[in-house]
């Protein structure tokens, strides 16, 4: 049970306070570090009021500010004005009361109350009784970090992270409670469940607990059940022009180039991993760059034309096998096409995607693009948080829309080449947090060869080596992060971030993928290899000045 009351907080900032420093991530974001929450606050008001030269996006966290520009030029630019602030502005938040049911038997309840000495019910006792506050967003759509009235259920995160955390669970991490939305990777201490539906894209505020919110949690003993709902449907019965799904493969999502500008929601890109491969795809079709079109990996998709269709493939280098719903032995009943090459799919033919020679993910655009309803300005399934439309399924359909914008399609073209048996080798510049690891952890990084592990996503790649050791303990405060970075857990393996990422993280990012790389490694099947190296003209990093910031120079 949910209630809401109709009452109001607000947080006023007058003292005149600057940003301490500023750190790189990658080469077009910056993390400005602050005092506390308020400050933060401050900044993120003054930022979204009157928006930098080259500002794209704002996300604001326990201690900073997350600042992604459209250009290394531009955040170098963003960086040198953020340190010259004023934090003069007053930040104005207003909400309810929020009351959220929760049954007490989470996984990491008991080991909660042997860290903070209070016991089971001490725990409970403890979190049912105090009025928690959301202090801003991150991590997922809906996720909102809770600050208690007082740090008796201060505990750490886990030395190792969860591949995937139920929806529903209330969990806690340093001085922080938060509900996640959805089942998606996780960190924290579970503690308890809940039924609440946190994130909702039919409400008109899609966040049950936003910034500014105060939560009450009520112990309750019956189980409760997540409310009904879904990704949109990508199916139309009455269509008659667009593709069948014969066989889905082991994974095919629709994607764009993604929904930018979100983060303040906790909904962060998504979209194709591999963005030149889409675009090529979509050129080869005449269609617009962004248009939305199935990704899909390891081989195995099939779909079938209703109507006469266009298509290309693009990506991993495989074969593309069509078959004819009749034959005779004039006329076979299948033939083959090139891959980066348009080619027609006539009515009742199925295209089939084979298991990729090299690369890992393959793209394909139908002329026209992929007919669905867009969520926040994208089509990209975003598989963290849901928002988008499900994974394809055998017997959907979906239609081909207007998003053509060329009269012809195009010519064949040349591909790159796709990672293989052999090492691929990704260009990283320092990440905000490096200065975590010593010189020995930085060597030991880009040293050594990493594996991609099974439990790999469009999350983030979980790699496999000789674990880094931190050179500092404790908890590092939750914080924005990107797509390309590399955050190290206490154990020591690092987990490169992709496009579903979560917005925020709280472990150290020791390095950050340069952008334009991102497709390759997107493209490293699992069991594939990687190895790291500072990007030409970066360097290993020796020491982090708060008087200047640490921001790449122009490549």
């Amino acid at each position: 049970m949910i209630e809401t009351a109709g009452e109001t907080l607000a947080v006023q900032r007058a003292a005149v306070q600057k940003v301490r420093s500023v750190r790189a991530v990658g080469t077009r974001a910056v993390l400005a570090e602050l005092t506390g929450t308020q400050d933060v606050l401050a900044l993120q008001a003054l930022l979204l009021e009157n928006p930098l030269p080259g500002q794209l996006d704002v996300l604001a966290a326990a201690e900073t500010v997350l600042v992604t520009a459209d250009s290394p030029v531009s955040a170098r630019r963003i960086a040198a004005r953020l340190l010259r602030f004023d934090l003069i502005a007053p930040v104005q938040r207003d909400g309810g009361l929020v009351v959220i049911d929760t049954v007490y038997d989470g996984e990491d309840l008991a080991e909660v109350g042997e860290l903070t000495g209070l016991g089971t019910e001490g725990v409970i006792a403890a979190h049912t009784g105090q009025i928690w506050t959301v202090a801003f967003a991150g991590f997922a759509p809906g996720f909102g970090y809770m600050v208690g009235e007082n740090q008796a259920l201060e505990v750490p995160r886990r030395s190792s992270p969860r591949t995937a955390v139920p929806a529903g669970s209330v969990a806690l991490a340093g001085n922080y409670s938060a509900v996640y939305p959805r089942r998606s990777p996780g960190g924290w201490q579970l503690i308890g469940r809940t039924g609440a539906a946190m994130w909702d894209l039919d409400r008109e505020q899609p966040a049950l607990a936003a910034p500014g919110h105060r939560v009450q949690f009520r112990a309750v003993r019956d189980a409760v059940s997540l409310a009904p709902g879904g990704p949109a449907e990508v199916a139309a019965s009455d269509m008659t022009s667009g593709l069948r799904v014969v066989s889905p493969g082991l994974q095919s999502l629709i994607q764009d180039l993604g929904r930018y500008g979100h983060s303040g929601l906790g909904v962060s890109a998504a979209g194709a991993l591999d963005r030149a491969s889409l675009r090529r795809a979509n050129r080869l079709v005449g269609n617009a760059p962004s248009a939305a079109a199935i990704e899909t990996v390891a081989g195995g998709l099939a779909v079938q034309a209703v109507g006469d269709q266009v298509l290309a493939v693009a990506g991993a280098p495989s074969d593309l096998t069509i078959a004819s719903p009749s034959g005779d032995d004039l006329e076979p009943a299948w033939r083959t096409v090139p891959i980066a090459t348009p080619f027609a799919l006539l009515d009742g033919e199925t295209l089939t995607i084979g298991a990729p020679q090299s690369g890992f993910r393959s793209y394909l655009a139908v002329r026209g693009g992929v007919d669905i309803a867009p969520v926040l300005g994208s089509r990209s399934t975003d598989t963290m948080s849901g928002i988008g439309p499900a994974p394809l399924a055998a017997g959907q359909l979906f239609a081909a829309g207007g998003e053509a914008e060329s009269g012809v399609v195009g010519h064949p073209e040349l591909q790159p080449d796709f990672p293989g048996a052999g090492v691929t080798v990704l260009d990283v510049v320092p990440g905000p947090r490096a200065d975590w690891f010593d010189a020995a952890a930085l060597a030991s990084f880009c040293g050594q060869d990493w594996e991609v592990k099974p439990q790999s996503n469009r999350v983030g790649m979980r790699l496999q080596g000789t674990p880094l050791q931190r050179t500092r303990q404790g908890e590092l405060a939750s914080e924005g992060t990107v797509a390309g970075a590399l955050q190290v857990p206490p154990e020591g393996l690092p987990v490169l971030f992709l496009a579903d990422h979560p917005i925020t993280g709280g472990y150290p990012v020791i390095a950050v993928v340069v952008d334009s790389q991102l497709d390759l490694a997107a493209q490293v099947p699992i069991g594939g290899s990687i190895r790291f190296r500072w990007a030409p003209g970066y360097g290993l990093p020796t020491s982090f000045s708060e008087a200047s910031p640490n921001i790449p120079q122009t490549k």
